[in-house]
């Protein structure tokens, strides 16, 4: 690490800590020239991840938008700002932490079905009949059919 004062190319680590928000790791450096001490962060440098669309458009990653799919979905429904954002961040490290760089946007409309399944069914339900693009009533009913069936089998 080059020193602002001196610019010599050798310091040494005095203190190292991450930050608040455990993004990046704060060091406290003392150069080996001058002995002037300097502050550097040290973050982890990530790929982006890319979704590909329905109509085959590629665009990065937006966690700000899959939030706010999922709190619509939430709307006057009894789940907490804090579910939603763990659901998120749930949703968004599978994504992040699987091996690939690039990821359809059904993919992702699956997982936050499966997470919302488990939430709450009122929240489950929107978003899925806005996901699968329910056409007719008879498509709506079918899929509270299933929900109905589901919740009675696992006996909740």
């Amino acid at each position: 690490m080059k020193c602002p004062i001196c610019g010599y190319t050798e310091s040494k680590v005095i203190d190292s800590r991450p930050t608040e928000e455990n993004t990046s790791i704060r060091r406290r450096r003392e150069c080996l020239s001058c002995q002037n001490r300097f502050t550097t962060y040290e973050v982890v440098e990530s790929v982006p991840l890319v979704v590909i669309k329905k109509d085959n458009t590629r665009e990065v990653f937006d966690r700000s938008k899959l939030l706010a799919g999922i709190m619509k979905s939430c709307y006057k429904c009894p789940v907490t700002t804090e579910q939603i954002e763990n659901l998120t961040s749930e949703i968004e490290a599978e994504l992040q932490n699987s091996l690939r760089r690039e990821v359809s946007s059904k993919h992702i409309g699956v997982l936050v079905m499966e997470k919302l399944k488990a939430l709450n069914d009122v929240a489950y339900v929107r978003f899925a009949s806005i996901y699968r693009e329910f056409k007719d009533l008879e498509t709506f009913m079918r899929e509270l059919e299933t929900l109905k069936n589901e919740k009675e089998q696992s006996g909740k």
